[in-house]
């Protein structure tokens, strides 16, 4: 997976469905007090200690060691968490664009010395337990984390992980196939034309057709332009060709040493243990080198620069006449130096974060950009950090306009500085994310710190956050312009900076396929017929080898008998408050409030479900009773951990054609503010704003363009939605909340002159879902807080009783199903039935300016509660890793495929970034067949029921506690009844369930393809072109 500089850019090296989630548990003795016994100067496994640091803000202890021998780098932070996770990264600096770090981190991930099959990362998916487990390639560092809960998984991920960046075979064959090659496009026919494959070099076509990541990757290319950072350390698509398999394998023997290795262990598990296997296993085959990968400083500009890109134009932009982005980045200090880094971080957020923030004034509010450009902000994942503010959605001809925007408002923040509240609202933002408990804590923890300490900043002083927040305190105590004197010195004064715009060409993908094109011809009349020969049947090889049942038994597994064969219970009590039906759950929140609550939609009209989303989107951010939409924002900053409102379509678990409808509010806060919290609910509902056109405008605005710039990352969702539309009731509803339907829905409101009917539709939604009458609470805190909740909880709801009217639902056929099995006469959630409804086969396709398809196909089969429900989720998880897998990524050259059981009851097959269309269809028919056929082993069944428990069993954090019951009536029981099922799944009942639900006779499907234009498709009258 190639990781931008960006977070929010993240994408993974193969595709997840599983939301992690986690387990607290309090011991005897905790890991953090057994960590204070180790002591600086001490030796442990050849390594010494150097640091041992408690930070109570994180609960956790941390402990940093050097390697005598090597002077590989380990940090170990010990928590009471039983996620316990293992990361090791080396400083990866590449000088060219051919993508050598990123292709290397697919390839040792392909068979090691100790572990000869091919790809055993994919396999240990299927052989542990693990939480998490992927590989990143950053611009200057690769890293290699997993996760699990078990302890005797954890043993055997290290030394699957231990041995594959340390000792990888780096086969040629594996060289072709993660990176590039040049094959005949049916590899089994020497006269089909010779074409480029290979996964990264599909993956970065892939990430190059996305503006967004287009723009921040030649933003870094530009500001950084003397070193590494100069060059795409994903690989260019036109560059990853000229990458040798030599070339390669120099390049990991010169960056993946112990010298240049960082080593970090989180959770519960004793250190010694992790110090041992790591010494036996890798370091102690080891002599220290000197790996010269540092990054040296990049040299300061003595006068500012400018540049412009060219990308591909948006079918889906808001306004086609307005698809330019401009913005300036500056070169800011020395990530090592952490409070720096920390005021510099904090200053960002408070120049552009929320609608009371200067820029967003300045930029965002005159409506001249639909949003920020995609890089914004301060950016520490580079030596020297830097800051960029910039718009995107903007017309040419405001250039100049809002480059002296920019410079104006640096002006002004000079001259005024910011309000005390705001800087107020920030640090207990900062409190609170300190205080919440997440499920993958040790992940966040290792993606933290892991820029800073790429360049020998220390770790340790990056997690002591509450002294950086007393150290800053301090500063701006004694010096009230601190802040003003940083925007002067690193904005007004700096020459080091950048000024960027990037516009769309019409004929840029043509350009794109052109130079692809004339690549491609330029390596073939190099070829000789003896080279062409060597080409197919290189091609027939690697066809063969990948076609190859292959034998994994030289990989460790923890066994089926190894999974808990019972799921803890999570103790829920049922009550009121006010008449509304209140579940309370008792967690260890820290401290922390968490409050939902579900609101029915069965009485809306059924013409404003599609205004829905937009009612979710900006009901929290207009304003309500006395405070303007600044003024809320700013009390939201101030008393909660945030407050947001979403749609919510729930599938009945034993019936297909019966689904509940709703929002869900939720929110968060410190126990203090609780009145605070409920206060501001409060006025949502007795007093919303909605008459503010304009800012109702900017929201809509920025709404539009965050849907068209999601499509090109979660384009196998979109596809995996429209397939499943006509199949089931709540498949339509989802399509209409969050489909392609939705996001064309904002671009026609995007795009309407005159906002004044959406504002008057408004209210209408609002009356009909912010009504007592029908909605039901939850809250999760500790046992101490939880009568004070529920007294504010109570008054919030008389707070609101105003609001409370009986009205008729919309739909005649409403069944009620109690909220506590035990207690039939009590409060109930009610859910629409359609008895009639009739399932249909439709086959869609939207074309769209991607270079990449996403596929999908779904099929109706059964619900949550029935019997065959557990042999579906088996099935699919079996067939993606024995078959589809194999196919639609080793053979297609897509990034990702697969098929999996939805709880809707839809059997839903996809893939992502996939360079096939029709092709990768049959390749799911494919799969079918190869489950009907029976020809997969025992081995194969307990492999796919590991895997499926991973994700069952993933951690839940505190706050999520409780919610499975509360939103979809799924009790403990029920969770109990479909475990069982799982376990007893067996080879019988997989060849059963693929012919009764998958075969062709008997299956109702729909399918969605979203892609480049296809001839193909256009061609074939069953389909409908969108």
């Amino acid at each position: 997976m190639f990781r931008q500089t960006k977070a929010a850019l993240q994408k993974l090296r193969y595709l997840s469905f599983n939301g992690q989630q986690h387990t607290w548990r309090l011991k005897s003795t905790s890991a953090g007090e057994r960590a204070l016994q180790y002591q600086p100067g001490q030796k442990i496994h050849g390594f010494t200690v150097r640091e041992v640091a408690v930070v109570p803000d994180l609960f956790l202890t941390a402990v940093k060691l050097t390697h005598d021998n090597t002077g590989a780098q380990y940090l170990h932070a010990a928590r009471d968490d039983s996620n316990n996770l293992f990361s090791v990264q080396f400083r990866t600096t590449p000088m060219d664009s051919t993508g050598v770090p990123h292709i290397l981190e697919h390839t040792v991930l392909c068979g090691s010395e100790k572990y000869p099959c091919r790809d055993p990362f994919f396999k240990m998916l299927n052989r542990s337990l693990s939480t998490f487990m992927n590989a990143f390639t950053a611009s200057d560092y690769t890293m290699y984390p997993f996760s699990t809960q078990n302890g005797k998984d954890f043993q055997n991920l290290l030394s699957v992980y231990l041995d594959a960046v340390f000792f990888p075979c780096l086969r040629e064959q594996d060289f072709w196939q993660e990176g590039w090659r040049l094959e005949n496009e049916n590899p089994t026919d020497p006269n089909s034309p010779l074409v480029f494959k290979g996964v990264v070099f599909n993956e970065m076509k892939g990430a190059f057709s996305d503006n967004e990541s287009l723009y921040a990757q030649h933003l870094q290319n530009k500001l950084y332009p003397d070193h590494t950072y100069s060059v795409v350390s994903g690989g260019e698509p036109l560059a990853i060709p000229d990458l040798t398999w030599e070339q390669l394998r120099q390049f990991h023997a010169t960056h993946y040493h112990p010298s240049n290795a960082r080593f970090f262990t989180y959770g519960d598990l004793p250190l010694e243990q992790h110090l041992k296997q790591i010494v036996e296993e890798a370091l102690s085959k080891f002599e220290r080198i000197d790996p010269n990968t540092q990054v040296p400083s990049q040299p300061q500009w003595t006068s500012p620069r400018e540049d412009h890109v060219t990308c591909s134009p948006d079918a889906l932009a808001p306004d086609p006449a307005r698809q330019n982005t401009l913005c300036v980045s500056y070169l800011l200090g020395d990530i090592t130096n952490t409070f720096e880094g920390f005021t510099l971080s904090l200053l960002s957020s408070l120049m552009i974060s929320g609608p009371n923030s200067p820029f967003y004034k300045a930029l965002i509010e005159p409506k001249i950009g639909t949003d920020f450009s995609s890089v914004v902000g301060y950016d520490g994942s580079t030596k020297e950090a830097s800051f960029s503010i910039g718009l995107q959605g903007m017309a040419e001809e405001d250039t100049e306009r809002v480059k002296q925007i920019i410079s104006q408002t640096i002006d002004d923040i000079i001259e005024s500085g910011f309000e005390e509240e705001r800087l107020e609202g920030l640090l207990h933002k900062i409190e609170i994310q300190m205080k919440h408990q997440s499920t993958n804590f040790g992940l966040s923890l290792a993606s933290y710190i892991a820029s800073s300490w790429n360049h020998d900043g220390n770790p340790v002083e990056l997690l002591q956050i509450s002294d950086n927040v007393k150290k800053f305190r301090q500063t701006l105590k004694e010096n009230p312009r601190f802040l003003q004197d940083k925007v002067k010195h690193y904005f007004k004064e700096n020459t080091h900076r950048l000024t960027l715009s990037m516009s769309p060409d019409d004929a840029y993908l043509e350009k794109q396929a052109k130079a692809e094109e004339e690549k491609l011809q330029k390596k073939i009349q190099a070829l000789t017929d003896s080279d062409r020969k060597e080409i197919y049947e290189k091609g027939l090889e690697l066809l063969a080898a990948q076609s190859k049942t292959q034998d994994a038994s030289c990989l460790p597994a923890v066994k089926v008998s190894d999974i808990e064969p019972t799921i803890p219970i999570t103790p829920v009590q049922i009550s009121a408050a006010g008449g509304v039906p209140v579940q309370y759950c008792e967690q260890p929140t820290n401290g922390l409030v968490y409050f939902r609550a579900m609101c029915s939609l069965n009485t809306l009209p059924e013409d404003l479900r599609l205004y829905v989303p937009l009612f979710c989107s900006v009901i929290t951010k207009m304003g309500c009773g006395a405070l303007d939409y600044r003024q809320q924002a700013q009390q939201m900053e101030l008393r909660t951990g945030g407050m947001s409102v979403s749609t919510q379509v729930i599938p009945d678990s034993s019936q297909l054609d019966m689904y509940e409808q709703g929002v869900l509010l939720s929110s968060s806060c410190l126990e203090r503010n609780l009145p605070h919290m409920f206060q501001l609910w409060s006025d949502i509902f007795n007093s919303p704003h909605f008459d503010d056109e304009e800012r109702l405008r900017v929201l809509v605005m920025m709404s539009a363009q965050e849907l068209a710039n999601g499509i090109s990352y979660s384009g196998h969702m979109y596809a995996m939605t429209r397939a499943g539309r006509h199949l089931t009731p709540a498949g339509d509803l989802q399509e209409t909340f969050g489909g392609m339907e939705q996001v064309k829905f904002m671009k026609r409101i995007a795009e309407m002159s005159d906002l004044n009917q959406i504002v008057r539709t408004l209210p209408r939604i609002k009356k009909h879902l912010l009504n007592p009458d029908n909605m039901r609470c939850a809250v999760n805190t500790t046992p101490q807080k939880m009568s004070d909740t529920a007294g504010q909880l109570e008054s919030f709801m008389k707070e609101v009783a105003g609001n409370r009217k009986e009205r008729k639902p919309v739909r005649s056929n409403i069944i009620e199903r109690p909220l506590d099995l035990l207690d039939d006469s009590g409060p109930s959630r009610k859910l629409i039935s359609e008895p009639n409804f009739h399932p249909c086969q439709m086959k869609t396709f939207f074309q769209l300016p991607f270079p990449v398809n996403f596929v999908s196909e779904s099929i109706r089969t059964v619900p949550f509660n029935h019997e065959d429900y557990a042999s579906l989720c088996l099935l699919g998880r079996m067939m993606s890793a024995k078959f589809l897998h194999g196919e639609i990524r080793e053979k297609g050259g897509a990034y990702g495929g697969g098929a999996r059981m939805g709880g809707g009851g839809l059997f839903t097959f996809y893939s992502y970034r996939d360079p096939n269309s029709v092709q990768t269809l049959s390749a799911f028919r494919k799969g079918v067949d190869w489950a009907k056929s029976g020809q997969f082993t025992q081995q194969d069944i307990d492999e796919a029921k590991l895997s499926v428990f991973s994700a069952v069993d993933s951690p839940v954090a505190p706050s999520d506690k409780g919610m499975g019951r509360f939103l979809s009536g799924i009790t403990d029981e029920m969770k109990q009844s479909h475990r069982e099922r799982l376990f007893a799944v067996n080879h019988k009942n997989l060849v059963d369930v693929a012919e009764r639900y998958l075969g062709v006779g008997q299956r109702t499907c729909g399918v969605a393809i979203l892609g480049p234009e296809n001839d193909t498709i256009k061609k074939d009258p069953s389909w409908i072109v969108k």
